[in-house]
């Protein structure tokens, strides 16, 4: 019944780009492949995660609340080498267990959003073991297509991320709990660092190699700038104690209105000239 009810999520979750309905519908979900320990197979298993800073995610291996370890888990204490998807990028990483106070740390985060993890831990009676999912190699993972496609996809992952962090903020309650706050700041971190190469690396080969399009980069360029004010402002939210999560919602919804016109007017002025250029860029 589990390895069919798996084949059903996994099916949906490569059909539909990573979406899902049932008992994962609007929540974070990627599937994991492993290396199996005894037969050397490959095994992929849906998972729920939570995110970190920079590209670091974390899984915990919960079985269900079974008092044993899940073979995912095992297989990595084997071979940490695995394959993730998360419906947009599929990449390559490598798996850390974590443990004492960290993996306390983030464990004690993820009950808090989500009680369900406390229920597992007693129902198996045993340490549920937290895993760190770091890419193996740093950047975005490369997509067909080339660079056209690559942005589009990259643009899509922050449409799909600010969708699911509004639905978390609707289901917070008054409070804005921890997990919910580093979503939202590896959204920050991650936006930033997705502007800043734009104006430093891809706009400038633009601008060189398409004169015409000097105008409507500066134009691009000043939107980022709007966003940088705005993920300023989500940031003092987040470090204010006395913030809830109305206040976050509000600053969450500013973003989104200004990012989601943003994204649809560079991929409206810099699609057509991207698919031009070399896939290497």
């Amino acid at each position: 019944m589990t390895n069919e009810f798996n084949r059903r999520i996994i099916e949906e979750f490569r059909a539909k780009d990573g979406r899902v309905g049932g008992p994962f519908e609007g929540g974070r979900l990627v599937l994991l492949t492993t290396t199996g320990a005894r037969t050397g197979a490959r095994h992929t298993t849906p998972l729920a995660y939570l995110p970190d800073a920079g590209q670091r995610i974390h899984v915990i291996a919960s079985a269900g609340g079974a008092p044993r370890h899940p073979a995912w888990y095992r297989n990595l204490l084997a071979d940490p080498r695995a394959t993730v998807e998360t419906g947009l990028f599929t990449y390559e990483a490598r798996a850390a267990v974590l443990d004492g106070a960290e993996r306390d740390a983030v464990f004690a985060r993820a009950v808090e959003a989500d009680p369900g993890w406390a229920e597992y831990e007693a129902a198996a009676s045993r340490t549920l073991p937290v895993v760190a999912l770091d890419p193996a190699v740093e950047g975005p993972p490369q997509v067909a297509g080339g660079p056209a496609a690559q942005l589009v996809r990259v643009h899509d992952a922050f449409r799909r991320e600010l969708e699911l962090i509004r639905t978390e903020v609707a289901r917070s309650g008054a409070t804005i709990g921890a997990q919910l706050r580093v979503n939202c700041l590896a959204l920050c971190e991650g936006l930033g660092n997705h502007h800043a190469g734009e104006d430093q690396m891809l706009f400038p080969v633009l601008a060189e190699r398409y004169p015409g399009l000097g105008e409507a980069l500066e134009v691009l360029r000043d939107e980022h700038r709007v966003i940088e004010r705005l993920l300023e402002d989500l940031r003092a939210v987040l470090a204010a104690p006395s913030s809830g999560s109305a206040a976050l919602a509000a600053e969450v919804e500013r973003l989104t209105a200004d990012l989601e016109a943003h994204l649809d007017h560079e991929e409206e002025r810099l699609v057509q000239a991207l698919a031009q250029l070399t896939p290497d860029l």
